[in-house]
């Protein structure tokens, strides 16, 4: 059995404690990704499901010790040092499972670490909390985690859970006009009318001086990743704003670029390490 885990931690800027994210990971880290703007890093790892729970509480670990919600600031919405903990089935393996794995990593961040954890899509317990968006929005209102009470004084929260795979990818623009992005993001985002299985929010990007459609594909057998670009693209050029670039974050399933292929997704940063064959 194999099982990917894709956390994302509130550091993107500190080349220490990223790297210290990545060796607790050892040798089942995939790949890494990190962002100054959104002061994010996304580890990508897999393998045997235990394997891969420990792995991933090492690294908790690391961000709940080296990593201060408190005097975070990015783009990018956060509750927690070790913010968001997916579980996604690879191979040998259900998404039920991952759900039932990721309920046994909870356990364990609350009882050994002391912080709070909500969870989401399919390891859920309430159905309001399915969504990610949903949990931060009512965990920002007072909702109680799913396991433990008060969030930790500089590591906040935690959101773990199980999902299919998903691309996370962000489309910049050469321009600085954050309007733009954000009423792009909310044109193309199923939540707003447009296209399914697509998520999408617009930020600043001070270090580029550009802005950015950020996305989270969900099903890119729904709608592939060249639909979305070209969807961008469109809105774009109605406004007279050229497409600076897309770049991935994380890595992405061989069959996604093959939906798309033929099509220029104007990539930044694809490279053959970050995409991950169908046998895997």
């Amino acid at each position: 059995m194999t099982v990917e885990c894709v956390p994302n931690f509130s550091e993107g800027r500190d080349p220490v404690v990223i790297a210290a994210l990545r060796h607790a990971v050892g040798r089942l880290l995939l790949d890494s990704t990190s962002d100054p703007d959104h002061n994010r890093s996304v580890l990508t790892f897999a393998g045997p499901p235990a394997d891969v729970a420990a792995a991933a509480l090492a690294a908790i670990a690391v961000a709940i010790e080296r990593i201060d919600i408190t005097r975070h600031a990015g783009v990018h919405p956060r509750l927690g040092s070790a913010d968001v903990v997916p579980f996604v089935p690879m191979a040998g393996i259900a998404l039920q499972q991952c759900a039932e794995l990721a309920a046994e990593v909870a356990d364990r961040i609350w009882t050994d670490l002391r912080v709070p954890v909500y969870l989401y899509e399919a390891a859920a317990r309430r159905p309001e909390c399915a969504r990610l968006e949903n949990v931060r929005r009512l965990a920002l209102r007072g909702l109680p985690p799913d396991v433990g009470d008060t969030p930790h004084p500089t590591a906040g929260v935690c959101v773990v859970g199980a999902r299919k795979f998903l691309v996370a990818w962000n489309i910049n623009l050469r321009t600085n006009d954050l309007n733009a992005a954000q009423d792009i993001a909310k044109e193309i985002r199923e939540s707003g009318g447009g296209l399914r299985a697509v998520k999408a929010l617009g930020f600043a990007l001070a270090a580029r001086n550009q802005v950015q459609v950020s996305i989270n594909l969900v099903d890119f057998e729904i709608t592939p990743l060249h639909v979305v670009f070209e969807a961008v693209a469109a809105r774009c050029l109605r406004r007279g704003i050229e497409i600076a670039g897309s770049e991935l974050i994380g890595m992405i399933p061989a069959a996604a670029l093959d939906a798309s292929q033929g099509h220029d997704l104007h990539w930044e940063n694809l490279r053959p390490e970050a995409i991950l064959p169908e046998s895997y």
